[in-house]
């Protein structure tokens, strides 16, 4: 049974940096596509940022320039660099990965305070 764990949230002040780590129960090189998505309080799932095996790379708007994903199969973990966070950055961010099925991560508090 595949397995994803996040880790790496909390809370940070406006202007700060977090760096988000999914770690997979199985290898990564099984996994076309990986990602982060995020679910604010009352607002709907979003996705954030995805990688394929590839390396490419595909973010949001609203992060684009301040986010960056990667990958490292080698450690079967994905990660989202987070810099310059805003206030409306503050969200639970769950990591997914895509094979013959989708899998989900059980998501980590990301809270930005101005």
């Amino acid at each position: 049974q595949v397995q994803l764990v996040e880790s790496g949230g909390g809370l940070v002040q406006a202007g700060g940096s977090l760096r988000l780590s999914c770690a997979a129960s199985v290898s990564t090189f099984s996994f076309n596509f990986m990602g982060w998505d995020r679910q604010a309080p009352g607002k709907q799932r979003e996705l954030v940022a995805s990688i394929t095996n590839g390396g490419s790379t595909t973010y949001a708007d609203s992060v684009k320039g301040r986010f960056t994903i990667s990958r490292d199969n080698a450690k079967n973990t994905v990660y989202l660099q987070m810099n310059s966070l805003k206030t409306e950055d503050t969200a639970v961010y769950y990591c997914w990965s895509v094979s013959s099925q989708t899998y989900w991560g059980q998501g980590t508090q990301v809270t930005v305070s101005s």
